[in-house]
């Protein structure tokens, strides 16, 4: 069996490669990846599956599916959005994490196991998923059901180091926006309401927090606005918080002693405080431990074999949400030969579709087509 999905997946490797290449070459931001989803829709089409296209009235969502016989319904989510603020004169989009791999990845594992259906007895589930780096569209399509019929979930993303058991926080992301009185700075500061006090006291208060928060906790932002001249009291002024902790229980009283902080800032200057979240709110990764034990045995054979112990997190995922409504496995795959270059640096976009990448490329979905084969073989170990 093994020999057969290995010959499989290297024959079928070029086209592969190709689909990564094309995502890094039309690198677009979260929500406005309207190349490169019509291009996996187009491509996984040719290959019998049928599409839905937008999916859950997300326009560059879609879900793709092949049945295959009798059996459980396994998915494989694929990512595209790209990162701001690359190039010379960092004015430019890419693909500094590797969403372009991810994508090949997901599309090849499914493509490969379209390929063998006396081998895989179940449906195929292609997903495509926007906005990772933003807004998080998993959260929205967890929301709407897209996970309700799925019994199984794939994703593993491109990084530094080989790492089974990635830490991804919960997350919760505030705007804060405090309304006060403009007033002439000098001739009548007394009759105003300065807005950008509360912004500043707001942040004075997180960081006094922060020394009665556990370890995992992470705490941080930007001003968004503060006034528009200086001799001019700030009736408005705004910021944005991201909060994180590795456990949901935990961050949502963290989250609602960082909105005190604001109700308290609000207080002392007399602005009037408003807020909202500024994007989908994330859980924290729960991975399926008998889908990782799948995994790891068939990425060492697949010849993948050295893996660290996890230190710190690695920020945060929506997939995180699809994890707490069903089984899922999510991994990282180095692919930074000699010193490791890490996701969002510069230096990663000469990663992300490098010779390197691709033979993680081929040896992770040989991995992943190996596994889906023994879910679908033994549906018990989903439970």
């Amino acid at each position: 069996m093994e020999k057969i999905v290995f010959d499989t997946v290297e024959k079928l490797s070029p086209e592969f490669e190709e689909v990564s290449k094309f995502i890094f070459d039309h690198p677009e931001l979260g929500d406005k990846e309207y190349i490169s989803s019509k291009y996996l829709v187009d491509k996984i089409a040719e290959h019998g599956f049928e599409v839905q296209y937008p999916y859950c009235d997300i326009e560059t969502a879609f879900r793709a599916e092949l049945k295959c016989g009798d059996g459980p319904k396994i998915a494989f989510l694929a990512e595209y959005d790209a990162l701001p603020g690359y190039g010379e004169n960092h004015d430019q989009n890419g693909h500094a994490c590797g969403h372009n791999w991810i994508a090949a990845l997901t599309y090849g594992a499914c493509v490969s196991l379209s390929k063998l259906k006396d081998l895989f007895k179940g449906t195929i589930v292609f997903m495509g998923t926007p906005a990772e780096e933003t807004v998080g569209a998993k959260c929205d399509m967890v929301d709407r059901g897209a996970f309700d019929d799925i019994d199984a979930v794939f994703q593993m993303h491109l990084g530094g180091v080989n790492n089974l058991d990635p830490i991804a926080l919960a997350m919760d992301s505030i705007e804060f926006t405090f309304i006060g009185v403009a007033a002439h700075a000098a001739a009548c500061p007394h009759l105003g309401v300065n807005a950008l006090d509360a912004v500043q006291l707001t942040y004075a208060g997180i960081n006094a927090l922060r020394q009665h928060i556990t370890p995992d906790a992470r705490i941080h932002g930007i001003i968004t606005n503060g006034g528009q001249a200086p001799n001019i009291i700030p009736h408005k002024a705004q910021c944005r918080i991201t909060i994180r902790a590795q456990k949901r229980e935990y961050l949502d009283k963290l989250t609602q002693r960082v909105i005190n902080c604001a109700k308290g800032a609000a207080l002392m200057t007399g602005a009037e405080l408003s807020y909202t979240n500024f994007e989908n709110s994330f859980d924290d990764l729960v991975n399926n431990k008998n889908l990782r034990k799948i995994v790891e045995k068939n990425l060492i054979k697949s010849g993948i074999t050295e893996f660290i112990k996890p230190e710190g997190s690695s920020g945060s995922s929506d997939i995180g949400n699809v994890s707490h409504v069903c089984p899922t496995y999510y991994c990282e795959i180095e692919a930074t030969e000699g010193k490791p270059v890490f996701v969002h640096e510069e230096g990663f976009l000469k990663v992300a579709d490098s010779e390197v990448a691709h033979d993680r490329l081929q040896k992770s979905i040989k991995a992943l087509v190996l596994s889906a084969i023994e879910v679908a073989e033994n549906p018990d170990i989903l439970k």
